[in-house]
């Protein structure tokens, strides 16, 4: 499958996997960890789509709120939906005036890191089987967690900064159109800043968060485990994503 364009389950937008990408000692498989926008516009053939991919888990980084509105609708599915929130209250507090997208990740890492880690623990779990991540847009929240993923078993900074920066021609045109209609159901104004925060996917916002990590930590892996990863994990991670050359 390829990695560089949107996997079709109707009724998404950002749908893809990060796969076929040279690792540290092979390359990221297929069929195992996939990423994804909110799933509340699952048509029936979108259900039945999703399901043919085989996905066992999902894990949903959303708030309360997020999760009211916009329900996912895979009820009639057989997939685990296990709710790991970046942020314990409603997101839309760590996106208000005057947040940019630097800022808000370089957050997520610093303040919520223990959250980052219960999500790779999860998808390198091998009870979870074939692992869905995903928020609203597949681009903030789940970016950081595919990108951490993607880095601690070897993936190069390039090519992870290539696949965040995916998401933006995905998310343009009627998912952006659709996001703006319903935040000014709730008062936010149509801003080009409410734009760029709800669908830009720069490649230099992610080149600067890892530039952030290394500089900080050392490298993503000592990031992980001075936020409670542990070795075992980091083999474990590299076991379900990774196939060996």
């Amino acid at each position: 499958m390829d990695s560089t364009v949107r996997i079709a389950v109707d009724g998404t937008f950002n749908l893809r996997e990060p796969a076929g990408y040279p690792a540290a000692h092979g390359v990221t498989r297929s069929g195992v960890l996939y990423r994804s926008d909110g799933l509340k516009g699952l048509t029936d053939r979108g259900r039945a789509e999703l399901a043919e991919l085989g996905v066992h888990t999902i894990i949903d980084l959303r708030d309360d709120f997020e999760r009211e509105v916009q329900p996912d609708a895979i009820d009639d599915l057989e997939i685990e939906t296990v709710h790991i929130p970046v942020y314990e209250g409603s997101a839309a507090a760590n996106s208000g005036p005057g947040i940019t997208l630097p800022s808000m990740y370089e957050s997520i890492v610093v303040e919520h890191g223990e959250v980052v880690v219960r999500a790779l623990r999860l998808i390198a779990s091998p009870d979870a089987g074939p692992v869905l991540v995903h928020c609203t847009a597949g681009k903030d929240r789940t970016g950081i967690v595919i990108a951490l993923a993607l880095r601690a078993v070897g993936v190069a900074p390039d090519v992870v900064i290539a696949d965040y920066a995916r998401s933006e021609s995905n998310l343009a045109g009627e998912w952006l159109e659709a996001m703006v209609a319903l935040t000014s159901r709730f008062g936010i104004a149509d801003t080009p800043e409410l734009r760029g925060i709800m669908g830009s996917t720069p490649a230099e916002v992610m080149a600067e968060l890892l530039r952030l990590i290394d500089e900080r930590y050392g490298s993503v892996t000592d990031y992980l485990l001075s936020q409670g990863f542990t070795a075992d994990d980091v083999r474990l991670l590299e076991t379900k994503l990774v196939r060996r050359a």
